[in-house]
């Protein structure tokens, strides 16, 4: 069983359950389609996690990203707040906020009251990379380089703002003493996974677009995990993409607005999410890229039941504690279908 310990040292259990069931949650960018504003991605965003709560899911988490034209979630505590009023037992959290970014003082703050009106419902996320280019990272915070060296320090000084003990400090943030908001490490290389065994820590990986050091992450942090009086034993949440339709060709038709996306990263034309297309052969072409395919690798596109059977060999591979999906498409109803689809997999797949 894994344990949560509140720093009032009472051991309590806490949401790392030991479990044979593989938990799934959602990873969302918020992202803007063509023609659509930000407010009304905001409302497809609340409406998805109404939706994931009724299907099941998890956690829905929010990404901090900036200087994006398709990206609306750069303040991402505020989405966060946005989404938790109108949604009842789901887990709304950061996947992540980019902790060099921000004062954790400041980051400590706002998710400690986010977490005092939704008690045991917020998740804090922390990741390392500025979610940003290079400019827009300088005009965040000047010295980015040396508060990204400084991520472990960070993270200890939030989790010390969060314990009952920091109650007699100089600088206190009243608000987050002994509120329990579990922290994940995010990563997409393996220094995140020294990290997060070294502190014990649960561990999300994001091989939804970093695909590369998958394995060897989860082997490192396995191997390396230290028990700690956040968590007992490890514990791994992966990052996959999924487009699940009724059919494979119009799955795979949803997909062309993923793929212009990633387009768009490489060439640095970024723009807002555009309408899919037919698979044509030249986006067929694309995809063999050898970019683009090593960035899609845990890609799972097409019905239902060629999705389920990609996904069982996803989970018996890496024996992951949960999967976080990403569906990054254009229309709000296909992604709801899909986000649907996606629960009854992995319900059928937890009674297997």
């Amino acid at each position: 069983m894994y344990f949560y310990r509140t720093n009032n040292r009472k051991l309590k259990t806490s949401f790392f359950m030991k479990k044979s069931n593989i938990l799934y949650s959602i990873l969302d960018l918020a992202l803007v389609s063509k023609n659509h504003s930000f407010k009304e991605t905001y409302n497809n965003a609340l409406h998805l996690a109404q939706k994931a709560e009724a299907f099941g899911y998890t956690r829905y988490w929010l990404a901090e990203h900036h200087n994006s034209p398709n990206i609306a979630s750069s303040a991402t505590t505020i989405l966060m707040g946005y989404i938790a009023a109108d949604t009842q037992r789901i887990r709304i959290g950061s996947g992540g906020i980019m902790l060099p970014n921000h004062s954790p003082l400041i980051i400590a703050e706002q998710v400690g009251t986010l977490a005092t009106i939704y008690p045991n419902r917020i998740d804090l996320g922390l990741g390392r990379a500025p979610g940003t280019d290079r400019e827009t990272a300088q005009a965040i915070r000047s010295d980015f380089m040396t508060a990204a060296q400084s991520f472990p320090t960070e993270i200890e000084k939030i989790q010390q703002y969060f314990s009952a003990n920091n109650t007699n400090a100089k600088v206190r943030v009243p608000v987050a003493e002994n509120v329990n908001v579990p922290i994940y490490i995010l990563g997409s290389s393996t220094d995140s996974a020294h990290l997060a065994a070294k502190k014990g820590l649960p561990y999300a990986f994001a091989s939804h677009f970093a695909t590369t050091h998958l394995h060897n992450a989860i082997d490192i942090y396995r191997k390396e995990f230290t028990a700690s009086n956040n968590l007992q034993k490890p514990y791994i949440m992966a990052g996959v993409n999924v487009i699940i339709a009724d059919t494979d060709e119009y799955a795979e038709s949803l997909a062309t607005s993923l793929i212009r996306m990633i387009v768009g990263i490489f060439t640095g034309k970024r723009d807002k999410v555009q309408p899919p297309t037919a698979m044509t052969d030249e986006y067929k072409e694309v995809l063999k890229n050898p970019q683009v395919h090593q960035m899609l690798k845990y890609s799972f596109i097409g019905s239902k039941a060629k999705v389920k059977a990609e996904i069982k060999e996803f989970i018996n591979k890496t024996k992951v504690d949960e999967l976080i999906a990403v569906t990054n498409i254009y229309d709000g109803k296909d992604r709801i279908r899909s986000y649907k689809l996606f629960a009854e997999i992995m319900k059928e797949l937890n009674l297997e």
